[in-house]
């Protein structure tokens, strides 16, 4: 029994009047308001950094700075590390750590922390020029914002959306700017994405208004957009029309400097480098590698430790594996493949099979919502749907992802889809939508969106550790729900973690053992169970995006090493669903804030 309660049950017992000045120890009362006085803080700060980032802004849904981008420079990257670690320091010096509740102290550090991770991040800039990422190429970048995250609700949005559209030729400079100079640096990027840039910004380009044929993407969304806010009234008929007129003239203006992004590829494509093109290549390359570890894992695992925990990691699902097979009554993991391969041989994707997909997807996703109710407290309270991924963006074997829905809810979560090249086994839809959807990263950003009462910076702060990790732990916990329809399911849940585990050793292979791209393609087919298409896809992911990958697995491991700590620690006590809502209640989080944190909850459950 806590000492304040100790306090109310005699003083009830003496018949004497409780008063409010004695109803909690001073401490507390100190830790509250200490609290509150953090929080206000942290808000201002992070309020004055979000008048910095108007895309952020724009995915929590605040209209100011709604018709700007965020600055690309690298002056304006370093006006941000410096102004963070400021920040931070502002903070150290005006609150004592120790008179912040538990709660508060997570808020404290994550804060200071983030100072640190941008100082690391900005020293690696040079390596992360603005179209290298196979993910994340600013001139896909800018259009999938526009279509996917900049919501039209009214004739202002509409009226900013136009004004992005005009804005970004300046951001497409910057961007070849900054791509010249990390190839004068050393760091140029690989054949394959050049050809890929060429590619998306052609297509980007392509048909209405630019020429004919169909209409081109950006025109596509403004059209839809606009006439959904005059159908519900919302936007006259001659407005919408004079803004359309605008919005048509500035995409169709878009064609210069995709352009210009198309001549600068053209002209790296004959001396681009391809076959061995990880961190080893670049100079001071395992530094930046080191860094790159360190940030997507938050641990300070070596590339070595990371390689060797994937090898055993991958010995002992292949075990998991082959039990399984036995249990669907064939000898081994493998005879289950070559059963399944001739009941679903592989074939091309058409209409038919995208409808049916995102169809089926849909409706397991609602099934798995209709089912958290004895595993979490926490659970979603937006909508979600799985959509098919932009033309634009979409690649064979080219690997799912997820959005956060807005915080007030008018923008739905979405899990993005790849339905082109070759299908896969229909069951391993099931995993996937586990991890993206429900109970992983749909949910999950769900909950940090609707955070209240904790400063506002956590519900946008994330960590590919935490993040990814929570996704893996989803499609475990979907088997340990019993969702899965069938052995199937589960085998390619396994399968799934399989290649997070194969992932281990593909992506340190690449970057710090010297793997070919050819190598890497080999192990993670072989190994890791990739298709061709996706295998290919995900180690050029890996190439242009070093250690991300990595972040899956780790994170993973630590959910699931401080579960089994929390269950032996505390037996019949232990609360799935209070542990749960530990674990994402709160937002994202490095590591060893997580373990810190369930390490408090098992002592506090102790009593």
């Amino acid at each position: 029994m806590k000492f304040s309660t100790r306090v109310a049950v005699l003083l009830s017992a003496l018949a004497l009047p409780v008063l409010p000045a004695v109803a909690q120890a001073p401490a507390a009362v100190t830790a509250q308001s200490e609290d509150a006085r953090l929080t206000a803080f942290l808000d201002a700060e992070f309020a004055a950094y979000v008048k910095t980032q108007p895309q952020l802004a724009t995915r929590l849904g605040i209209k100011d700075g709604g018709d700007r981008w965020n600055d690309y420079s690298d002056a304006a990257a370093q006006a941000q590390v410096a102004w963070r670690q400021a920040s931070a320091a502002r903070m150290k010096a005006m609150f004592d750590r120790s008179k912040l509740s538990p709660e508060a102290q997570v808020n404290y550090d994550i804060w200071a922390l983030e100072a640190e991770r941008s100082a690391l991040a900005e020293a690696n800039r040079v390596y992360r020029p603005p179209f290298y990422s196979r993910l994340y190429s600013v001139h896909s970048q800018l259009p999938d914002f526009l279509i996917n995250t900049h919501t039209i609700a009214d004739a202002t949005d509409l009226k900013n959306y136009i004004a992005r559209v005009r804005g970004m030729p300046a951001v497409l400079d910057v961007a070849i700017a900054r791509t010249k100079a990390s190839a004068a640096a050393g760091v140029r990027v690989p054949k394959f994405q050049v050809e890929s840039i060429i590619a998306g910004a052609t297509q980007l380009t392509s048909g209405a208004p630019f020429g004919d044929g169909p209409d081109a993407a950006l025109w596509a969304d403004v059209k839809a957009k606009t006439e959904r806010l005059v159908t519900a009234g919302t936007l006259p008929r001659a407005e919408a029309d004079a803004l359309l007129a605008e919005a048509r003239t500035a995409i169709a203006d878009l064609k210069p400097a995709y352009g210009r992004v198309i001549d600068w590829a053209k002209g790296e494509l004959a001396t681009a480098p391809s076959g061995k093109v990880g961190a080893l290549t670049l100079p001071n390359g395992l530094a930046y590698y080191a860094n790159e570890l360190k940030l997507n894992t938050t641990t300070d695992l070596t590339a070595e430790q990371i390689h060797q925990i994937g090898l055993k990691e991958v010995a002992r699902i292949e075990a998991e594996q082959d039990a399984l097979a036995r249990k669907a009554g064939v000898k081994d993991r493998n005879e289950f493949y070559a059963m399944r391969a001739k009941m679903f041989p592989p074939k091309p994707y058409d209409d038919a099979a995208r409808a049916a997909y995102l169809k089926e997807a849909n409706r397991f996703v609602g099934h798995v919502r209709s089912k958290l109710g004895p595993y979490f407290g926490m659970v979603p309270a937006y909508g979600i749907e799985v959509v098919r991924e932009p033309a634009f963006s979409e690649v064979p074997g080219g690997a799912a992802h997820a959005s956060q829905p807005s915080p007030d809810g008018k923008r739905p979560a979405r899990t993005f889809v790849h339905l082109v090249g070759m299908q896969k086994d229909p069951a391993d839809m099931y995993t996937l939508m586990c991890h993206e959807a429900v109970p992983g990263h749909n949910m999950q950003g769900d909950i940090q969106v609707r955070q209240k009462g904790g400063p506002k910076f956590r519900g946008s702060t994330g960590y590919v550790a935490f993040g990814e990790g929570w996704g893996l732990y989803a499609e475990r916990m979907c088997a340990e729900m019993g969702v899965f329809p069938d052995i199937a399911a589960d085998f390619q849940r396994l399968e799934g973690e399989l290649f997070r585990a194969a992932r281990l050793v593909t992506d340190t292979g690449i970057h710090a053992k010297g793997w070919t791209e050819e190598e890497a393609v080999k192990y993670l087919h072989d190994s890791g169970r990739a298709p061709p298409e996706m295998a290919r896809s995900e180690v050029r992911r890996y190439i242009t995006l070093p250690g991300q990958a990595t972040g899956y697995k780790i994170g993973m491991l630590k959910i699931m090493e401080v579960r089994a700590k929390a269950e032996k620690a505390l037996g019949p006590k232990f609360d799935i669903k209070g542990f749960h809502d530990l674990v994402i209640g709160s937002g994202s989080q490095p590591l060893s804030i997580l373990e810190r944190r369930v390490d408090d909850w098992i002592a506090a459950k102790k009593g």
